[in-house]
């Protein structure tokens, strides 16, 4: 490809609108540009290692014996009756009506479509296992879109589903796809770590993140290090440290605390350490009010109390809910004599003479032991943080940044079972396919690519996704010799199968440069003048500072050196 004929319309100035390094570079490149809020073209460059992507991850799919199909994008509103979803999915599910007043909606996921196609089609246990994948265009209407692709509300997905016999196929399945994506992202060049998470709107027992490590990622990743147990922040478990409090209660006091309702205000006030606090915090359950104890200086795990305690909803309580539960305003909330349901998290099982809220403005009451009050039981509450205890080795937990690029889950029979999926056994009796679902953010994964491997100057993109693999920069274009040079060499690669460009631009060299380096390509090879009255040339990698000089001759070998190393990593 010659870059004079290429559409490339790159920006000088970093776009006001961008927040993250992605979203300004993949402006200034030329990558993508906006059309609506949340709604992107790729252009050519952006699109080529959009193709890249999608390409692994055909390849991979198709390894593990997945069949790619193509699903509408739009989709009836009464497979989501069935499913039990067209009401409880947010606003993120755009609806509309048709000429015919039909209500239909536009596809944020396609666990209907498949369900329904599957169990039309599929009768026998003699059609299963069966892994049926897409790559294909969502849309999710997001409240405030951002960060450029990464979270747009168009994007590019792709999702894969799996019908079993039994929970052992199921498994069989999952790990399949889990080494599939083992294998997409560490093919990308990527620095990545598969985490446990929660299942969210999908549903189902069980999932696992694929996290892009990166200090930019919008995710926190919670994991030790000596035992290799990772999870997202929503999912990470805590392990119980500090040996059972034997004290019994009864002598506590209460004290006047005059404009003091934040945790910080109240434990200056009363000379203790926020830890020796214990929040009292009031949610709104399907099941009811009900009171949610934590440690001062940590905060409760809404996921976890709704997955623990098995809530349908859970969502802190406003101020009047909170006034008719406990009898005090906002901020003074505290368990003795409340007659709700209270549960507390494993920390208050080591904690003794600490410090809750009086139920009563300005008021607070010391001295309180567990037996003060009555729980339901206690439970891992809170979000996990650094240093804590590691809930299976016992060592300490680390955190780190990530972005999901993709996600698996182990859906069982949550769909199979609305929508009668069924299949007829070896002794011909009806029985739900047992289901999992995968999906793979394929624009997310290029912007994340670029959030792990940039610099000052741009992207430093992987080998195996950025939009061409090399290029062949003559400085100087009015020279005949350097274009004979660059011209062979050019038409020599692209007859090995290296993805080339070639810089046939009039432009200053130092343009030349910088564009090279804002669209991130792993190999330059400068042809200037200068260096070829010594016989040579400049092969330069993208993230070295300074070329190697080599012969002319024998360029083409040592470019190809570093291709075949870059395939074989």
């Amino acid at each position: 490809m010659l870059f004079s004929r290429m559409f490339i319309p790159t920006m000088k100035e970093d776009p006001k609108e961008a927040e993250v390094v992605s979203h300004r570079l993949m402006l200034r490149a030329g990558f993508i540009k906006k059309l609506s809020s949340g709604i992107y073209t790729w252009l050519p460059l952006g699109l080529r290692c959009l193709r890249k992507v999608e390409r692994i991850v055909r390849e991979e799919m198709d390894g593990k014996a997945a069949q790619e199909i193509l699903m509408p994008s739009v989709q009836p509103k009464e497979l989501w009756v069935e499913s039990g979803r067209w009401d409880l999915y947010g606003k993120e599910l755009l609806r509309f009506r048709d000429r015919n007043d039909r209500e239909l909606c536009l596809a944020p996921t396609h666990e209907e479509v498949i369900t329904d196609l599957v169990r039309k089609e599929v009768r026998s246990y003699r059609e299963l296992p069966l892994i049926l994948y897409q790559i294909q265009t969502k849309f999710r209407d997001e409240i405030r879109p951002r960060f450029g692709v990464m979270r747009s509300r168009e994007f590019i997905m792709k999702d894969a589903y799996s019908f079993d016999t039994d929970e052992q196929g199921a498994e069989k399945s999952y790990m399949a796809m889990f080494d599939a994506y083992t294998n997409i992202f560490g093919r990308c060049g990527l620095r990545f770590r598969a985490v446990e998470a929660d299942t969210g709107e999908i549903g189902g027992k069980f999932s696992h993140e694929f996290m892009v490590l990166a200090d930019t990622g919008e995710d926190v990743i919670i994991s030790c290090e000596e035992c290799g147990y990772a999870a997202n922040l929503e999912r990470a478990e805590v392990g119980r440290a500090g040996a059972p409090s034997d004290k019994t209660g009864g002598s506590y006091s209460r004290v006047r605390t005059p404009g003091k309702k934040r945790v910080e205000e109240v434990a200056a006030f009363l000379n203790v350490a926020p830890h020796d606090l214990v929040k009292t915090l009031i949610f709104t359950t399907d099941r009811g009010t009900v009171g949610v104890l934590v440690a001062g200086d940590r905060e409760v795990n809404p996921v976890k109390l709704k997955n623990m305690l098995a809530f349908k909803f859970v969502e802190l309580a406003d101020e009047a809910a909170i006034e008719q539960a406990t009898g005090g305003p906002l901020g003074f909330s505290g368990p003795i004599g409340l007659d709700i349901p209270l549960y507390a998290d494993n920390d208050l099982l080591s904690m003794s003479a600490f410090v809750v809220g009086g139920n009563e403005r300005d008021v607070h009451v010391v001295g309180v032991e567990r037996d003060d009050f009555k729980v339901e039981g206690h439970y891992d509450l809170k979000v996990a943080r650094a240093g804590d205890v590691c809930p299976r080795c016992g060592g300490r937990l680390t955190a780190t940044r990530g972005i999901e690029v993709g996600h698996i889950f182990k859906l069982g029979t949550k769909y199979s079972e609305a929508m009668n999926a069924v299949f007829l056994d070896p002794e011909g009796k009806d029985r739900p396919m047992v289901m999992g679902c995968y999906g793979i953010g394929v624009g997310r994964t290029v912007a994340a690519a670029i959030e792990q491997n940039h610099d000052e100057n741009g992207m430093a993109l992987p080998f195996a996704i950025a939009p061409f693999e090399v290029e062949v920069l003559p400085v100087n274009t009015s020279h005949a010799e350097s274009m004979e040079i660059a011209g062979s060499l050019y038409r020599a690669l692209l007859a090995h199968g290296v993805d080339t460009i070639l810089d046939d631009r009039d432009e200053r060299p130092g343009v030349k440069f910088k564009d090279c380096d804002l669209i991130g390509i792993p190999l330059r090879v400068t042809i200037g003048e200068r260096g070829l009255k010594e016989g040579k040339v400049d092969i330069k990698t993208r993230n070295d500072k300074e070329p190697v000089r080599v012969p002319k001759e024998e360029v083409l070998e040592r470019v190809m050196e570093h291709v075949n190393a870059a395939k074989s990593r």
